[in-house]
């Protein structure tokens, strides 16, 4: 922006407003939302290009977290390359705060392309897509019953036996510790109610951990974990879950996987087979589905056809960077 003056705080949040929406078209807009008012510091407080990133990203559809999160990041980014830019969106993990990777606090390593990942009800539903060839695969068993869960747990070990598949099992640790799978997938609420022991034992065993994330605050919150991988989501929307955030669409996808460039990204929600190119063209390595095999007329036909279309486009991923989120 030139001016002889420096720009208000206006002024610079219109822009960067502009310059989102130049890059964007018509395209993934989200309604504004009530610039938040977060605790910040005193320094927070009194900078300008933080209240300006901060109002802006409100006006962009972040919601309050999200939109503090990019602020201070805005403002660090700023001070780093010593002057204020509304066209750069801030893609700096430092810039986050996101710390150079521990290798003695981080997870078991997981590959960086999962390939597809199913999402499934039951074990036989495992079984059934282990046998078929798709090389990641969730048990997402809900039931109040452990016994019924540590059965279904068992089974669902016993059902890739003799395949190539990665098992994950959601939310309930204890049971797939005491079965030996390969990983262990959780959601924010669950990352909440572990204790750090009970982190600390599944990184000590070597299993396998993926987060759930749907946005950028709770994205860094599970980096900070140092996790196998992280899920990004919902992308589109779904009905499978009642959804406290907009879907985040391809461009957040996009600056997410920029931004976590190294560890392994799973995107997640309403994505169909048509939407399979431009979700990987973002550079995410993975691709979850849960309706597009359990609910398909024939879901071993399904499973092929997916995995043919994620394969056409696996070669190097893509970090664009003429979308902002």
């Amino acid at each position: 922006m030139s001016s002889t003056h420096s720009p208000t705080i206006e002024q610079m949040a219109a822009a960067i407003v502009q310059a989102h929406r130049a890059r964007l078209g018509d395209q993934e807009h989200l309604p504004p939302q009530p610039t938040p008012a977060v605790d910040t510091s005193a320094t927070q407080a009194s900078d300008p290009i933080y209240q300006a990133a901060l109002h802006a990203c409100s006006q962009l559809g972040f919601i309050a977290c999200d939109a503090h999160t990019l602020a201070s990041a805005w403002a660090q980014q700023s001070q780093r390359l010593g002057a204020f830019d509304a066209t750069l969106w801030p893609s700096h993990a430092a810039d986050f705060g996101i710390a150079a990777p521990d290798a003695a606090r981080a997870f078991a390593p997981c590959p960086q392309q999962l390939g597809l990942y199913a999402v499934l009800p039951d074990a036989d539903w495992v079984g059934r897509m282990a046998r078929a060839g798709v090389p990641t695969v969730q048990l997402r068993f809900k039931s109040d019953d452990q016994d019924a869960i540590r059965a279904q747990v068992h089974a669902a070990v016993a059902a890739v036996q003799g395949t190539d598949a990665r098992l994950f099992i959601n939310d309930h640790w204890q049971h797939a510790l005491e079965a030996g799978v390969y990983g262990i997938h959780i959601g924010q609420e669950d990352l909440d109610a572990l204790p750090a022991p009970a982190l600390e034992r599944i990184r000590a065993s070597g299993t396998r951990l993926g987060i759930s994330t749907h946005g950028y605050a709770e994205m860094l919150r599970a980096q900070a974990v140092q996790p196998s991988y992280i899920a990004l989501g919902a992308v589109f929307p779904t009905t499978l879950k009642k959804m406290a955030t907009a879907p985040q669409g391809l461009a957040r996808l996009g600056a997410y996987a920029q931004l976590l460039h190294g560890t392994p990204l799973v995107a997640i929600g309403g994505i169909g087979i048509e939407q399979f190119a431009a979700v990987r063209a973002t550079g995410v390595g993975s691709i979850a589905v849960v309706r597009a095999l359990v609910n398909a007329p024939d879901p071993e036909a399904a499973a092929h056809e997916l995995m043919a279309a994620l394969a056409d486009g696996a070669g190097p991923a893509s970090h664009p960077t003429a979308a902002t989120p």
